[in-house]
């Protein structure tokens, strides 16, 4: 599974083209300040994590879910199949004093 970040694209239906308008709308509508380095690099990277608070100022200035945010791409990548582990036969004397058997 893949995720793919959407800010840029939500932004821009929104009619907001830069990190500075995102940031006065984080500001205004969501009561968020970020940095402004921070804000550019939600705008022009795939960050690894996004903070609830974060994603939920994000949805509310730019009025949108967070569906608009991301792409999840469930496309199963093709792996190779791994043999079945084989069960070893495992010895059924524990005694009844509760004592484990050595490891094998």
């Amino acid at each position: 599974m893949k995720i793919r970040w959407r800010l840029r694209m939500a932004a821009a239906q929104r009619e907001v083209w830069t990190g500075t308008q995102l940031r006065r709308l984080l500001a205004e509508r969501a009561g968020l300040q970020m940095s402004s380095a921070s804000v550019s690099a939600l705008f022009t990277k795939e960050p690894s994590q996004v903070k609830m608070s974060t994603l939920i100022a994000l949805c509310t200035a730019l009025e949108c879910t967070p569906n608009d945010l991301f792409e999840v791409d469930t496309t199963s990548a093709e792996r190779p199949a791994a043999p079945p582990r084989p069960v070893a036969d495992l010895p059924q004397a524990a005694s009844a004093r509760g004592r484990s058997m050595p490891p094998l």
